[in-house]
């Protein structure tokens, strides 16, 4: 039996050949996939290019976003705003899947976030 190396991320204890390594830490599997799988939210160049991508192929508003993507968009709309917190557990999202579906949305500007007092907020771009 190999040897176990405990995963920095979820505590799982994984066997040492099947254990992935980035940025200096030790991963699972699943937790290597989350970390590496994210995009950026605050990266200009990916809302340049998402911008000069939308308006080439003649897409506005909710135009070629996922469902999902739809209704996290529809609710702050019709709330006005919303903690990333509300809006993971409403959509039953974790707090990786809400990154990247809130990213995507900053990028297309259709959301951005807004510092009330100590709270930030998700608002309408």
């Amino acid at each position: 039996m190999s040897d176990c190396i405990r995963c920095q991320k979820c505590g799982k204890d994984v066997p040492e050949d099947e254990v992935f390594a980035t940025e200096g830490k030790t991963f699972c599997e699943d937790c290597y996939i989350d970390v590496n799988n994210r995009i950026r939210v605050c990266d200009p160049w990916g809302e340049r290019s998402k911008k000069i991508y939308r308006e080439s192929h003649g897409l506005e508003g909710t135009d070629g976003l996922t469902d999902q993507q739809k209704e996290i968009y529809e609710y702050i709309q019709s709330q006005g705003k919303a903690t990333m917190a509300d809006i993971g557990k409403r959509f039953n999202l974790s707090e990786a899947e809400l990154n990247n579906q809130f990213a995507i949305l900053r990028h297309c500007q259709l959301l951005k976030g807004k510092k009330e007092g100590d709270s930030v907020y998700i608002v309408p771009w």
